[in-house]
């Protein structure tokens, strides 16, 4: 039983990535599924939950997406957070006077200048990429502050709250999200648990979601199917081994920060989008851009798995947000049993103290469950956070980034 079961594993790595993916995200729909039945809590699996996740992880996706485009070409962007920040109020600038399409735009285009700002400090001037990444996380904050004092107080009567910006009009792919939602309506055991969750994948759209969904795939075919990605992503493994080989490092270095702020931007323009705010709000960003980077490590510096990190983090926030501290709880039920499969998977390969570890993780976190009845709101607000920090803990063992990614390169080194 053992060497079948073992076997199996060695055939599951052996999959396509997209395959393994799959199987990934349908064992995670099972484990929800029967969290929800089993402790109750129908929220865990309602497409209004998954919809909130959705409208929750995009901001970070984006941020996550500008941090692979970085650090693939070499360059560490903990600036991430403030390019969001300018494309907060880029966008509501330019949302409040011409519409969600120009507050796209906006945000884009105050994203691009603080990846820019970057490209300068980094690639020409040779300054540390964590210092250049702090000091413009607070130029984006102090430039910010400085501007709706000047542009949205005389409309607002507030320095740090922009007038309401239009939102993006919702849409459904039908006639699957209304076959769905019946489904769900019916309360069949995982049937419609399975339900909700797809159905709130196809429902409450706007262009911006469509636009970040699509930005995953199309990044893996730039990075990876092209040649262009290939040179960029050499600029992060071996700079020196690039240019000899004639690869323009510097532009591609640059082009690599240019589209990092952009997509930051991109994630500061689906905060201020959001149906929950549509406008500027000071602070609002709230640390998604450290996020984003948490979920693109987590992702191993890959396309598909930092989509993964950002739905996770996203679904936590969503749950949080719809019921509380209710929710969280039975997650915890939920991650007792992840760590237990864990536990067996382990076991299986013969890693008895891995496997330990994790079984005794399970143990610790159902005794939480079993002696409580809730998660207080106040510490329930902060589990994005706190499942940012032990995602990275497990999953620091496997992580393998870029080759060269922080190290200072002067161009004509390898003469």
């Amino acid at each position: 039983m053992t060497a079948t079961l073992a076997k199996a594993g060695r055939s599951f790595g052996a999959l396509p990535g997209w395959a393994r993916s799959a199987i990934v995200v349908a064992i995670g729909v099972g484990l929800l599924a029967v969290t929800a039945t089993l402790t109750g809590q129908i929220q865990l699996t309602s497409s209004g939950t998954t919809q909130a996740a959705v409208r929750l992880l995009l901001p970070i996706l984006f941020a996550a997406l500008g941090g692979l485009w970085a650090e693939r070409a070499g360059v560490i962007n903990i600036g991430l957070e403030g390019m969001m920040i300018l494309g907060t109020w880029g966008a509501a600038w330019a949302g409040y006077q011409w519409g969600p399409y120009a507050a796209v735009v906006g945000g884009l285009v105050f994203g691009v200048l603080g990846g820019l700002l970057h490209a300068v400090a980094t690639v020409t001037f040779g300054v540390n990429h964590i210092v250049s990444g702090v000091a413009i996380t607070l130029l984006g904050l102090g430039v910010t502050k400085y501007l709706s004092t000047l542009v949205f107080l005389p409309i607002s009567g507030n320095p740090r709250q922009s007038p309401r910006v239009e939102g993006f009009e919702t849409f459904s792919v039908q006639p699957l999200a209304d076959g769905l939602a019946a489904v769900e309506r019916e309360q069949r055991v995982v049937l419609s648990d399975v339900a909700g969750l797809l159905g709130g994948l196809l429902s409450g759209l706007t262009p911006l979601v469509v636009l970040g969904f699509v930005l995953v795939p199309a990044s893996y075919l730039l990075l990876w199917r092209t040649s262009f990605g290939l040179r960029l992503r050499s600029c992060g493994e071996n700079p020196v081994a690039a240019e000899s080989l004639g690869v323009q490092v510097y532009f591609y270095k640059y082009v690599a920060l240019i589209v990092s702020g952009g997509l930051a931007g991109l994630g500061g323009a689906a905060l201020t989008l959001n149906p929950g705010q549509l406008g500027y709000l000071e602070g609002q960003t709230g640390g998604r851009g450290y996020i984003g980077l948490a979920a693109m490590i987590f992702g191993n510096w890959r396309p598909g798995g930092l989509l993964a990190g950002s739905a996770l983090f996203g679904y936590v926030d969503g749950v949080q947000l719809r019921a509380g501290g209710e929710a969280v709880h039975a997650l915890l039920y939920g991650a007792s049993i992840l760590a237990v499969g864990l536990a067996v998977v382990w076991v299986l390969r013969r890693r008895w103290q891995t496997a330990a570890i994790a079984l005794g993780a399970g143990a610790v976190v159902y005794a939480i469950y079993f002696s409580t009845e809730t998660v207080p709101r106040e510490f329930a607000s902060y589990a994005p956070q706190i499942v940012t920090l032990l995602v990275l803990a497990v999953a620091s063992q496997r992580l393998r980034p870029p080759a060269a990614i922080g190290v200072e390169y002067r161009r004509g080194e390898g003469d």
